[in-house]
């Protein structure tokens, strides 16, 4: 039988999905818990004053993050400190060179997402998608419901939303690409979901192709967020380094907020200068939820 959430959104049982249902309800507890967590963590509150703020018990809390991203809330309390980062930077020599790690220690032996991509001409992008179809669909996944974005030539969009939230999220990236075709089915877009949240599917061999859609500096910069490993972070002015234009870290900065395929093209990894875990266009809750799930991922790969 299949259950619809909403217009768009599905938990048809497709092989694999129970575990991304079961995480997308996780999060609606993480996300009060990282809210909690955001709001006082300069006092490093005990599991049991964060559980009751998220609404549960502490062993159901404890439970639920190790499921969710494999680590107890006291590493990912640590994973999330802003203290930490900011410590990290101060401490290395070559920030403007180098990302650093956060929260865990130890290189990753995850191979990421095994992306690979290309970009669409300028004239694609300047006619608003005209005569691009797009297929999309919602699913659930670690951070809520994801809305998956597909053309013939592979994943072009990936937004997220709160429950009920999901109809302004398209109409979010709709407005990207005004003039192309919008079908929704979620039977066609599952497969790519899956792919994308469930990490044994990870492959090297079978890389998910991606579609960037944007200008040549917008592409720029999502080419070099692909660089950054799972578990490291960057700042926006290594970014502007790294694409050759040191004094643009401000541009940079708004071509990593108008990033069209998040979390695939890893704009949750870029942060400020100082260290701050700064905005995120789909919630900084969900960014930091992003970098402590990945934390968990990199700590038991």
């Amino acid at each position: 039988m299949n259950m619809t959430l909403a217009k768009g959104v599905s938990t048809e049982p497709f092989p694999g999905v129970a575990p991304l249902v079961t995480a997308a309800a996780d999060y609606d507890v993480v996300r009060r818990a990282i809210a909690h967590i955001r709001g006082n963590w300069r006092a490093q509150p005990e599991i049991d004053v964060i559980a009751e703020a998220a609404g549960v018990s502490a062993t159901d809390l404890h439970h639920l993050f190790r499921r969710w991203c494999g680590l107890t809330p006291k590493a990912f309390l640590q994973a999330l400190t802003l203290d930490s980062a900011r410590a990290l930077l101060r401490a290395s020599a070559s920030v403007l060179d180098t990302s650093y790690e956060v929260g865990l220690s130890g290189p990753s032996r995850l191979h990421d997402l095994f992306v690979t991509h290309e970009a669409m001409s300028p004239g694609e992008w300047k006619t608003g998608g005209e005569g691009l179809t797009v297929t999309y669909g919602f699913h659930p996944c670690p951070f809520g419901m994801a809305l998956v974005m597909m053309t013939p030539r592979g994943l072009a969009g990936l937004a997220f939303a709160d429950a009920g939230e999901e109809r302004a999220a398209l109409d979010d990236m709709r407005r990207r690409w005004p003039k192309a075709r919008y079908i929704e089915d979620y039977a066609a877009t599952a497969p790519t979901a899956r792919r994308i949240f469930d990490s044994a599917q990870w492959c090297p061999e079978q890389p998910l192709r991606v579609v960037l859609l944007g200008t040549d500096f917008e592409v720029r910069v999502w080419e070099k967020l692909l660089t950054i490993p799972m578990g490291k972070l960057t700042t926006y002015s290594n970014l502007a380094e790294k694409i050759g234009a040191p004094k643009a870290a401000r541009a940079v900065g708004a071509a990593v907020g108008k990033n069209p395929i998040s979390f695939v093209v890893p704009c949750h990894r870029a942060i400020g200068k100082a260290g701050d875990v700064t905005g995120y266009h789909w919630g900084i809750t969900r960014k930091r939820a992003m970098l402590g799930w990945e934390a968990g991922m990199a700590a038991g790969s």
